[in-house]
């Protein structure tokens, strides 16, 4: 089914994992790393876009697990000079509630990181927060911020020490020295050529590429590591209480399912089909790139592809998700 969707040119390389918390089910890679490129293979390192969000989640939980964070907390207690924003809490930027817009292309009118950021501190709001889930990623390079602050070190060590370190993800990690090895995005006509090793997202760029958001870099084995760990209950990245309030629904009463940075299974509007349990969990990312796992079956599934390679406009890989879900989950 793969290598069909790379005949009709939905991405040029795609890499795979179904596994449990014991290992793997089935696996695979194909394609390569550009059209007319080298092969993928074990070490190519994918822009992993939006599945940054909940690596960032795990952190903030993981400091939250530590007393540093309260995630009922404001963000003002965190960034005292965010008072514009001193109504949103930790919570609602885990559960895209705080009623800040998502999809806005700031760079464009905001290219430093201290503009953009500053943008984003006084921008209005959407709706008032805790009343609608809109998905943000500005919600969630507020939430970066808040966990520099409370972590007292950089976003990339705190990701390091909290999340890859312990859960064994040698590989993963934000700007990349071998850009190499990296699978590539788009031709981008705001830089003027084919992306390669560096993030896709354009706010990330200005940001220094090391966000709350998006930016983070991996290899299909270091994605399997992650899968692994939280199939079998997140030790050690967090407690079983904490690991358990992460995935399930706090937005009950709203229209959209999400945990704390983990979106839900919804029942139509899934991206990955309606094949998985109910209790299932996972986070998409714009380049291609998915994790997901089912907790009654004992699972996880890991899809990473180049999608807006060479160009973002193409739609198949909605289609291509949920078919690789729904074959997943009929493997014995």
């Amino acid at each position: 089914m793969l290598a069909n969707a790379r005949e009709d040119r939905v991405f040029s390389a795609a890499a795979w994992s179904v596994g449990t918390a014991d290992g793997v089910l089935d696996r695979g890679l194909l394609g390569t790393r550009a059209w007319e490129g080298p092969p993928v293979g074990e070490d190519s390192l994918w822009d992993l876009a939006s599945v940054t969000k909940p690596i960032i989640g795990l952190a903030v939980m993981a400091l939250a697990d530590r007393g540093a964070i309260e995630i009922d907390a404001r963000v003002t207690d965190y960034l005292p000079a965010w008072r514009e924003k001193a109504g949103i809490t930790v919570r609602q930027l885990l559960t895209h509630t705080s009623g800040l817009p998502g999809g806005t292309p700031l760079y464009r009118e905001h290219p430093t990181r201290e503009a953009l950021l500053d943008a984003i501190r006084v921008g209005p709001l959407r709706t008032m927060p805790g009343t609608r889930v809109e998905y943000s990623s500005q919600g969630f390079i507020v939430l970066g911020l808040i966990a520099e602050a409370a972590g007292g070190a950089p976003l990339d060590r705190l990701v390091a020490g909290l999340v890859t370190g312990p859960a064994g993800m040698t590989a993963t990690g934000f700007t990349p020295a071998d850009t190499e090895r990296a699978v590539a995005t788009e031709n981008c006509p705001w830089r003027g050529r084919v992306v390669r090793g560096q993030v896709h997202d354009e706010n990330a760029v200005v940001l220094g590429g090391i966000c709350g958001h998006a930016g983070l870099f991996g290899t299909l084995a270091d994605l399997e590591k992650l899968g692994s760990v939280l199939t079998g209950g997140a030790a050690p990245l967090l407690k079983p209480r904490t690991h358990e309030a992460m995935t399930a629904t706090q937005t009950e009463g709203l229209a959209l399912r999400r945990g704390l940075a983990w979106q839900g299974l919804d029942v139509p509007g899934s991206p990955v089909g309606t094949d998985l349990g109910p209790r299932s969990y996972g986070h998409t990312g714009f380049t291609g790139t998915s994790l997901w796992v089912d907790p009654d079956a004992g699972r996880y599934f890991v899809l990473l592809t180049n999608r807006v390679h060479p160009v973002r406009t193409g739609t198949g890989i909605e289609r291509v998700r949920r078919e690789f879900h729904a074959a997943a989950v009929k493997l014995s």
